[in-house]
């Protein structure tokens, strides 16, 4: 029997004090700490447990958590990183894809210039070859646009053995006529071919696939082969060229510097410089749409382009002494504009239809083979015939 006044002061009852209130590990008072014995006749105690227990616990996080949710306000404010609002990410975002395309727009720009210039120097089997390189993937894009969903809406395409057959032949034009020196037969021919071949195809032809294969045949092969006609054709020498006069004679000496080689220079610079200054007058000044076929275009810029074209071609004129006449010259600078321009405009018209914004991703920063040459479609023809027809003795 437990003495009673020790009893009564170790009871967790009587004395609530001894109650732990502690959250951490610590084990509550029992009444059992305490064990009497009454097999002897001495009362004595057993080895008692302790009252309380501490166990060294360490838990920093939840004190930490703890007192983060009681006094929010007094944690350490962290430096979160500046974030941009959406708007100005998307800006700046934008201002770099703007910036990485306009340098490669510039770099891949030069290297087709120089590279372009190389092959109008050679001449001959090298211009012919790029050239007939060139038409066949500017074709090959032409009838990709054909059968875009946006066209295939309002009309039948071609079947594409059709296609490709056209796209052959457009790029054998250019080598027809370096060999032959004439186009008009080899036209006909190979748009009898495709007729053939679309009135013998499976199930029923439509007209609008006779029609766009023949636009295509005219557009991608017929018209670009006078540039050959251009630089090959007009043999006759350049005989008031300067730059003749001193050209090597392992490189051909003055018989190298041929009308045509002149005219071709002149009608290419004056292209690019049409389009050059088009393209600055409208950033700087353009503010009424030219056309709804090209939005971007404005009058405007195409104001300052046709002045740049027949400013760079009268120079020319006087520094390769070719055209002799003023008027020659400013009526090369007038053709070569209003053939670009036109040329464009209709490369426009069929992305349109199409619903695309270029015609392939072939040229980095310029699209593909007919968006960086859609000016240059019409232009051979029209300077070759306006050499032929109203220069007498080609202009020397």
């Amino acid at each position: 029997m437990a003495h009673p006044r020790l009893s009564n002061s170790l009871s967790p009852l009587h004395n609530p004090k001894l109650i732990p209130l502690c959250t951490c590990s610590c084990r509550p008072f029992s009444s059992q700490s305490l064990i009497l014995h009454s097999h002897s006749r001495s009362l004595f105690f057993a080895k008692p447990k302790p009252l309380i227990r501490f166990t060294r616990r360490t838990a920093p996080p939840l004190i930490l958590a703890a007192v983060g949710q009681a006094e929010p306000n007094r944690l350490p404010q962290t430096n979160a990183p500046d974030v941009l609002p959406q708007d100005e990410e998307d800006l700046l975002l934008k201002s770099q894809q703007q910036g990485s395309q306009l340098r490669n727009r510039v770099v891949f720009g030069l290297g087709i210039g120089i590279a372009a210039g190389g092959v109008v120097l050679a001449g001959g089997w090298v211009f012919a070859t790029a050239l007939a390189a060139a038409v066949f993937t500017g074709a090959r894009e032409y009838f990709e646009l054909v059968r875009s969903h946006g066209i295939t809406e309002g009309m039948t395409p071609p079947p594409r053995y059709v296609s490709r057959v056209c796209s052959v032949i457009c790029a054998l034009m250019p080598l027809f006529v370096m060999y032959r020196g004439h186009i008009d037969v080899s036209v006909t021919s190979a748009a009898f071919v495709l007729a053939t071949a679309l009135l013998l195809q499976r199930g029923s032809p439509r007209f609008a696939q006779l029609s766009s294969a023949i636009f295509g045949l005219f557009y991608c092969g017929y018209l670009p082969s006078f540039w050959v006609k251009l630089r090959c054709g007009l043999a006759a020498p350049a005989l008031n060229t300067r730059i003749g006069a001193t050209w090597p004679i392992l490189l051909g000496g003055q018989a190298h510097w041929t009308v045509g080689l002149v005219a071709t220079f002149i009608t290419i610079s004056s292209i690019i410089s049409a389009d050059t200054f088009a393209f600055l007058g409208g950033k700087a000044f353009g503010r009424t749409p030219l056309t709804s076929i090209s939005p971007k275009k404005t009058w405007e810029g195409t104001i300052i382009g046709f002045c740049g074209c027949i400013v760079t071609s009268v120079l020319l004129s006087k520094i390769f002494s070719w055209p002799i006449s003023l008027p020659s010259a400013i009526g090369l600078g007038v053709l070569s504009f209003f053939g670009s321009v036109f040329g464009d405009l209709t490369e426009s018209m069929i992305k349109r239809d199409a619903g695309v914004k270029d015609s392939g991703s072939l040229i980095p920063g310029h699209g593909g083979v007919l968006d960086r040459t859609d000016s240059y479609v019409f232009t051979g023809a029209l300077a070759y015939n306006f050499i032929k027809t109203f220069l007498p003795l080609y202009g020397v």
